[in-house]
């Protein structure tokens, strides 16, 4: 955590970065369904989105054939926050994993997949 504060953003926390992730991946995405696709209730989802919304960093747009749903755009701002935040993140990659050999990084990450992916088993619905 102390290393992305300072070699990533200061302000911009893990989850918010996944967030605005997705959302560039999948523009117009509707704030529900993408809640579990970045492993949030959709309590904390709607807080970040509102965190997000409140630094101008993501719009909310609410479809004229459903009022329920809200549908999530990067600003410009947002994609700017986003592209400068991933440039720094995977610099960060790349200082976690110095002294690993190309195969041993591969290894490691498959195993932290598999690790996350058991986790977050344990709390599916």
């Amino acid at each position: 955590m102390a290393a992305w504060v300072r070699l990533v953003d200061a302000t911009l926390t893990g989850p918010q970065f996944a967030v605005l992730t997705a959302v560039n991946a999948y523009p117009g995405v509707e704030q529900g369904s993408l809640a579990s696709s970045v492993a949030l209730d959709r309590s904390t989802m709607a807080s970040i989105v509102r965190r997000l919304e409140d630094r101008r960093l993501i719009t909310r747009e609410t479809p004229a054939e459903d009022g329920r749903k809200r549908l999530l755009f990067l600003t410009d701002e947002g994609v700017a926050t986003l592209r400068d935040a991933d440039r720094r993140a995977r610099e960060l990659d790349v200082l976690l994993m110095k002294g690993y050999d190309a195969d041993r990084q591969t290894d490691l990450l498959r195993e932290l997949t598999a690790l996350s992916e058991h986790w977050e088993s344990l709390v599916d619905d």
